[in-house]
Formats: C-alpha cells, sequence, structure tokens
C-alpha cells in the first residue's frame, strides 16, 4: 500500500489462505456493541488533527494482513533482542499507532478483554477509507492478536520496484487474485512516497537510460526536481496521486497518462489482465469502490496467526 519502502524480498513457500468463515460481522453484538462506532470515533478525532491519518492506517491494515494474517504483529514493540515487525525496513515510516490504542483504550473501558487489536486495525482501516471520500462496508469481526512478530518477515511485503510477476506471486501465495492485486494499489489514491521508493525511475533506470521511459516526461522532470540524485533532503517525496487525501480513482487515470510513482504500478500496465482493469477502474470510480471493498474483506479476512485477545496493542498479553 502506500509508500512502502524499497526493500529486496525474498519470495517464501508460505501460503496464507483467507478463513472467511471464522469471522463474522456480528461477532460483537452481545459483547461489546458499539465496537464500530467507538473505533470510528477515534479515527474521526485523529484526522481532525492530521490529514495524513487515513492513509497511514490503510497501509497499516495492510502491511499487517500481508505478514502472518491480520494478527496485529505490526502494532507490537521489538523487545529485547527480538526486532518486531514495525521496526522492519518496509515499516520504518509506518505512523498513527496511536490511534489504535486510543481505539483501545476506549474499549477497554467499557468491554474489556473482549476486542482484539487486529479486529480494531480492520475497523480503522475501513473508516480511514470513509472518511476521505470513499465507500463503507460490514467489517467482518472476530481476528485473534498473534504473539510473533520480526523484522525479517518482513521481506515478504510486496516492494515499490515489483514487477508484475513478483506482485503476482506475492499476492497469490495469499489467495489474492490480479483483481485483488489492481484493486488493493488503488488504496496508492491516498498517501506519500519518500524518494527512496521511486528514485530507480528517476535516477539511472538502465545502463542506457537515465529515466525509466513509461513516465511522463514532464512528470519525471517534477520528479527530479523534488528528489535530485544523491538527494540529502529528509523525508522528501511526493504524494501518491492529484489528491491525496481524498479517496478516488484518480491513481487509475494517473497511471494511464504515465503518471504513476512506484515501478509496481507502472508493472500494472504491463499485464492483460491488469491493465484492463486499470483502464476499467480508471473510467468507472464505482467499479473501482465495487472492487476495492471486495478486495478489502478478502484481504482482512487472513486471519491465520492469532491465539489472543492483547489488553495493551503494543505487547503480548
Amino acid at each position: 500500500m502506500a509508500a512502502i519502502a524499497t526493500v529486496m524480498v525474498v519470495i517464501t513457500t508460505m501460503h496464507f489462505a483467507p478463513l472467511v468463515s471464522a469471522l463474522n460481522v456480528n461477532y460483537y453484538e452481545n459483547t461489546c456493541p458499539h465496537v464500530d462506532s467507538i473505533v470510528a470515533t477515534s479515527v474521526h478525532h485523529a484526522t481532525m488533527n492530521d490529514k495524513t491519518v487515513p492513509a497511514a492506517l490503510l497501509r497499516m491494515h495492510f502491511h499487517d494482513c500481508f505478514i502472518r494474517g491480520c494478527d496485529a504483529s505490526v502494532l507490537l514493540e521489538s523487545e529485547g533482542e527480538n526486532k518486531a515487525e514495525k521496526d522492519g525496513p518496509p515499516n520504518i515510516s509506518l505512523h498513527a499507532f496511536y490511534v489504535i490504542d486510543n481505539a483501545k483504550k476506549a474499549l477497554e473501558e467499557v468491554c474489556p478483554g473482549v476486542v482484539s487489536c487486529a479486529d480494531i486495525l480492520a475497523l480503522a482501516a475501513r473508516d480511514a477509507v470513509t472518511l476521505s471520500g470513499g465507500p463503507t462496508w460490514d467489517v467482518p469481526k472476530g481476528r485473534k492478536d498473534g504473539r510473533i512478530s520480526k523484522a525479517t518477515e518482513t521481506r515478504q511485503l510486496p516492494a515499490p520496484t515489483f514487477n508484475i510477476s513478483q506482485l503476482q506471486q506475492t499476492f497469490s501465495q495469499r489467495s489474492l487474485s490480479l483483481e485483488d492485486l489492481v484493486a488493493l494499489s488503488g488504496g496508492h489514491t491516498l498517501g506519500f512516497a519518500h524518494c527512496s521508493s521511486f528514485e530507480n525511475r528517476i535516477h539511472k533506470f538502465s545502463p542506457k537510460q537515465d529515466i525509466d521511459p513509461s513516465l511522463n516526461p514532464s512528470f519525471a522532470s517534477s520528479l527530479r526536481s523534488i528528489c535530485p540524485f544523491d538527494n540529502k533532503v529528509r523525508n522528501a517525496g511526493t504524494s501518491l496521486d492529484s489528491s491525496a487525501t481524498l479517496f478516488d480513482n484518480a491513481y487509475y487515470k494517473l497511471l494511464l497518462q504515465g503518471k504513476s510513482i512506484f515501478s509496481s504500478d507502472q508493472a500494472l500496465l504491463t499485464h492483460p489482465t491488469t491493465k484492463a482493469l486499470v483502464s476499467k477502474f480508471a473510467c468507472s470510480p464505482q467499479e473501482f469502490e465495487r472492487a476495492f471493498v471486495k478486495s478489502m474483506i478478502k484481504m482482512s479476512s487472513i486471519t491465520d496467526g492469532g491465539q489472543e485477545i492483547r489488553h495493551d496493542c503494543r505487547f503480548v498479553r
């Protein structure tokens, strides 16, 4: 999802299967009936103070689900000799963890020991999209929190330098299709990319070309002005699309114009199936939203690794 840091990714043989039947939209109906509104309030308050919160929460949920399933392992702190996921290279720029902490604190006051941090994160990601002008949906609940979080496993996350074959393999290992890949990539409609995540496209692209020829020339020039060669400006970068705080289909329109940010975005135009989906979503925001909701529910239902309900989202019970 948004602004994933560039890392070398080791493709593993681990396979994740969505366990949709284990989840239920009414899971807390009797034990914590106001869970949705409590989480939504936390996300809303944070967003009023910081417009980058929605993109951060959406990306956080994606990064959580791609490692050991949606078990809130991305929220755990490093302890002792164990370096946790949030301290792995692709996750260093993750932020807004406090939003989940605040929601958890509020929930513990009304229904202690009931709602998992993994469910809070899934709900917060939905609320982030809705608050940004995107669709809403009923989030299946009942996830458990995992006890294992390892920075080394973040190498399994799809990198912004991936080609279509690497993307397809990474997604298929999690039972996610090419349509899921294109729909979830639309999450790049929100957020910010650091120069390190796309400098491969604007400097020394190949032995013969300095700039990726698939980039619109004027757009490439603007990126090079923001991120000059050997850039030393801390946190320099650019928005992922022209409306970085609004959930819309501008990402796909810009992609077709040669104005994508990551190599992994451009890769969607190198396969006939994914290219057709990009065109469809660019033409119809309704089709994009429908596909995005379907894929988000599918991805967030990968629940392999959870075992408990944490009292503090940052530490195992």
